[in-house]
């Protein structure tokens, strides 16, 4: 009886490195991220923050009544046009 039950808790952990293998073997061919040298990490890192410097100067010159205004005509010609 003990002899059965280490027969099958080794098949059992058998069948688990056999998964596991699989799923290393998975992820080594389709990685789900990308390693980046440091000077590419810090070289996006800067693009990132200018992107979002950018951003945020665009976000505090918008006019909003001026948008709607733009808007409002625009939804006007189109209905001229019907």
């Amino acid at each position: 009886m003990v002899n059965a039950v280490i027969y099958g808790i080794i098949i059992l952990l058998v069948l688990l490195n056999i998964v596991l293998i699989l799923l290393y073997l998975s992820a080594k061919n389709n990685p789900y991220y990308v390693v980046y040298d440091e000077e590419t990490k810090s070289a996006l890192k800067r693009r990132v923050l200018s992107l979002k410097d950018e951003l945020e100067s665009e976000l505090t010159e918008f006019d909003v009544e001026d948008w709607e205004r733009t808007l409002e005509e625009s939804i006007e010609e189109e209905v001229k046009k019907l």
